[in-house]
């Protein structure tokens, strides 16, 4: 029989965190499931253990937080076009605004992890609390259908959308305002290899700007590579501009 994964629970029971959800769970399980991150779901290496974190959840929480976002938008910006509540769309649905809502409900109070990851401040991990907060929702909308994620989707996301007057701007023309306002050469984008058969092109772009190390990203599309690297940047700057 192999040892028990060396775990650290989270401060919280889990039924401290269903209230805050605003969810009686009928299935607790998928609630704990959700806050089990993979360094504590067993390192037996087998199928079984690589299972029993909240991988799977991320990807369904992932699905439904975009479509429930995509409803709001219409419904609240009724006189936008679509590009520009796709921007909208793409800013409340990225890892940032993940990671802020799990602050503010101090979801990393609640993970379970290895103690490895627990020492290595995975409590605070944005990248973390990002994917255990998709988890979450995930978990709202196996056990109480779409309804009980959107009111917790409603409650926490309505305020960062309201918080916005207008769009956010393009990524590539932030980046290029960054750029400006510190009197820096514009960002430069170059492709590096483009890959893939022809109905399924992959392109992989380089940018680069003064001062910072360049990044390179992929996109079905020159542009969308692009974007990608652009968007890299921002969150690379964003990361030492708060350090």
């Amino acid at each position: 029989m192999s040892a028990a994964p060396d775990r650290s629970p989270g401060t919280n029971a889990p039924d401290a965190l269903a209230a805050i959800l605003g969810h009686d769970f009928t299935q607790p399980d998928l609630l704990a499931l959700a806050l089990t991150h993979p360094s504590a779901a067993g390192e037996s290496g087998s199928d079984d253990a690589r299972l029993r974190n909240y991988e799977r959840l991320e990807f369904l929480g992932d699905r439904v937080l975009g479509l429930a976002i995509a409803e709001l938008l219409i419904h609240r910006f009724p006189e936008e076009r679509e590009g520009r509540l796709a921007r909208r769309h793409t800013q409340l649905v990225r890892k940032e605004a993940l990671a802020r809502v799990a602050r503010n409900i101090d979801l990393g109070d609640y993970l379970t992890l290895s103690r490895g990851e627990e020492e290595a401040g995975g409590r605070r991990n944005p990248a973390i609390l990002a994917d255990c907060c998709e988890a979450v929702i995930a978990a709202l909308f196996l056990d109480g259908g779409m309804p009980a994620a959107e009111r917790f989707i409603h409650e926490y996301w309505v305020p960062i959308m309201d918080a916005a007057a207008v769009p956010p701007k393009d990524v590539k023309t932030a980046l290029q305002e960054w750029t400006q306002a510190r009197a820096l050469p514009l960002p430069d984008y170059k492709v590096v290899a483009n890959e893939g058969p022809d109905h399924r092109p992959v392109f992989s772009v380089e940018a680069s700007i003064h001062g910072q190390p360049s990044v390179t990203a992929t996109g079905s599309s020159k542009r969308a590579a692009e974007k990608a690297a652009a968007r890299k940047l921002l969150e690379a700057i964003s990361a030492t501009e708060d350090a």
